[in-house]
């Protein structure tokens, strides 16, 4: 295999905004650019040693083993070093195998690596290899707007353009984020058994211990032959809500907009208007997607503004009550129950009737009459769900 032995010096610009463009869904770009900076530790302070440019060399050559490669040929066991990659795409799971175990091999290297976007990100095995990497010690993060600056000025022959960044280049840095912290914290097992129960529990009042009953959302992504695409869990954080990073991240995973999918949501609240809207606008984009959700609770069903979000809702959702059989699969698929069987907790088929009754009274035709302009006029005010 002829590997490149010497890296370039740098990049033309407009090689670099064709290449580094932090676009979600990127066409086209198949050649990978690593820029990298190599420094040395002496007397507590890093000494700069050498930067370049690799590119891929297609099926022959993956930058990150062109890279190992040069480094290899030079390094000294008896020096520690920081080794910075900025690279268009994230590593693949071959050569993020590779890089974990050639730093296994040199504890004396300490490696991070910043991607532009990310690659075949929906892959489970590119998944569990850029967990391998952190779980060696590498930082694995997104390329922020400073450090587009900083390979502009460092890896880029611009004489003197000033770099001038594209449109979208912050927002598809924040989902890009999300995907890869997503991805990066899948490492958990499951929800633990009694979060499950406090959390997901159908009472109507909450069983010691006394903890507040937050939103957990647990969805299944499938192909209509029944084959699992992705699955995972969202809890609600400061300002976003687990429906919407859920959507996020469906989105995230490109699917065709042509091809049938289906999506089986668990849900420990039943959604706010907010949230509600959000939905129906997701599902509209995707038409041939079909989405179903169990709700284990009603979220304040007594409120005039909770049973319009919930008839909005139904109109492009189907929304129903966690039953018995829910709560099983829910309980075989995202908590780390360590093989012990859903056994369930006391008069959870009654708590499941009585909501289930509340949830019908709520979206009865009746009820369902002029909704259209009763949710225009509807003011959406701040809500306070955990």
């Amino acid at each position: 295999m002829a590997w490149p032995r010497k890296p370039r010096k740098w990049l033309y610009p407009q090689k670099f905004y064709f290449n580094f463009d932090n676009l979600q869904y990127a066409y086209g770009r198949y050649h990978c650019y690593l820029c990298f900076q190599v420094q040395r530790e002496e007397y507590g302070s890093l000494v700069h040693v050498d930067m370049g440019v690799f590119v891929n060399q297609l099926s022959s050559c993956h930058v990150e083993l062109c890279f190992l490669s040069w480094f290899y040929g030079w390094l000294s066991p008896d020096e520690r070093y920081h080794v910075t990659w900025f690279m268009s795409w994230s590593p693949c799971s071959h050569c993020a195998q590779q890089v974990a175990e050639f730093l296994k091999r040199h504890s004396n290297v300490n490696l991070s690596i910043f991607a532009a976007r990310l690659y075949h990100f929906q892959d489970p095995e590119i998944q569990e290899g850029l967990r391998t990497l952190k779980r060696t010690g590498v930082q694995v993060a997104i390329m922020y707007f400073s450090d587009f600056l900083y390979c502009w000025n460092n890896f880029v022959r611009h004489d003197g353009m000033r770099f001038i960044p594209w449109k979208g280049i912050n927002k598809n840095y924040w989902i890009l984020v999300t995907t890869l912290e997503d991805i990066l914290r899948n490492t958990k097992n499951g929800l633990k058994e009694d979060v499950f129960k406090q959390q997901f529990g159908n009472q109507p009042r909450v069983t010691k211990p006394y903890r507040r009953r937050k939103t957990y959302l647990c969805y299944q992504l499938k192909e209509l032959d029944g084959s699992i695409i992705d699955k995972d869990y969202f809890q609600n954080k400061k300002k976003r809500h687990a429906e919407i990073r859920f959507i996020d991240k469906i989105k995230s995973l490109g699917l065709d907009r042509v091809q049938s999918y289906e999506i089986t949501c668990y849900i420990t609240w039943s959604p706010c208007p907010t949230c509600a809207l959000e939905l129906v606008a997701f599902t509209r984009d995707y038409p041939r997607l079909s989405l179903q959700i169990f709700a284990s609770r009603l979220y304040f069903h007594w409120r005039r503004w909770s049973i319009q979000g919930l008839q909005q809702l139904q109109t492009s959702v189907p929304l129903a009550v966690m039953r018995y059989p829910e709560f099983a699969d829910c309980w075989e698929n995202f908590v780390d129950h360590r093989g012990e069987p859903f056994e369930g907790w006391d008069k959870l088929r009654e708590y499941s009737e009585s909501i289930d009754r509340r949830l019908q009274k709520i979206l009865r035709p009746s009820n369902l009459n002029g909704l259209e302009n009763n949710f225009r006029n509807l003011t959406i005010g701040p809500v306070g769900r955990g």
